[in-house]
């Protein structure tokens, strides 16, 4: 691994990266065909945050959180700090104290493949976070790791300056180069679903609506009617 800090990464626009928070997790993943979703096991610290941001890239030493330190100086306004490790770790690399330094600086949140605590502090000051455990076991500053080289991340790879959304449903990252086209497919996306959910509070049945009683009935499903007792 080289240790290295490159800086003045080429970001996501800004207003495409709105357009994709403003979207949701969900909708963004499925408009990117189902790919760039963080394993499940990457969950928010306390629920109901939401972030949208273009990735600062950091790789860590497991239970060393030196280099989180030397990326806060590279990030920006609307910048989300996205953590790898170099092997599995779980232990609180991330608390208060990094986050108000991030806060200060216009970073929307943070995503790490570690552990992270002072969970009541983060929730207070609102500044959300994606982690894969919630510890108290303190870390040191030992060693050398990188920032804003290409990461592994809850097993996808993040680009230094791709587009990250996360809330309670988990984390998608797209790739830079496919982040407007993306957010013109979800938010056609959103307008289609917007007419079935009116559908659906109306009382129209799926069933009906995406025309699955024909095939249902091919592919063998009986209805049956129960007797009624005497």
């Amino acid at each position: 691994m080289k240790t290295v800090v490159v800086r003045n990464i080429h970001r996501t626009d800004a207003g495409v990266v709105k357009r994709l928070g403003a979207l949701g997790v969900a909708t963004v993943h499925e408009a990117y065909g189902s790919i760039g979703l963080m394993k499940p096991y990457l969950r928010p610290v306390w629920a109901g945050g939401e972030a949208a941001g273009t990735a600062v890239t950091v790789l860590a030493q497991p239970g060393d959180n030196w280099m989180i330190h030397v990326a806060v100086e590279q990030c920006r306004p609307g910048d989300i700090l996205v953590v790898g490790c170099t092997a599995d770790n779980s232990d609180g690399m991330f608390g208060e104290l990094l986050a108000t330094s991030l806060k200060a600086r216009g970073v929307t949140g943070l995503i790490i493949d570690a552990g992270c605590r002072d969970v009541k502090a983060l929730r207070e000051m609102g500044f959300p976070v994606w982690s894969k455990a919630i510890s108290a076991r303190g870390t040191v500053k030992a060693t050398l790791g990188a920032v804003n080289i290409p990461v592994v991340c809850a097993g996808i790879n993040v680009e230094p300056g791709d587009a990250v959304v996360a809330d309670d449903d988990g984390v998608v990252v797209i790739w830079n180069k496919h982040a407007s086209e993306v957010a013109a497919k979800g938010e056609k996306r959103r307008a289609e679903e917007d007419v079935k959910r009116k559908q659906f509070a109306s009382g129209v049945l799926g069933l009906d609506m995406y025309n699955m009683r024909e095939p249902l009935a091919k592919a063998g499903l009986v209805y049956v009617d129960r007797p009624e007792s005497d």
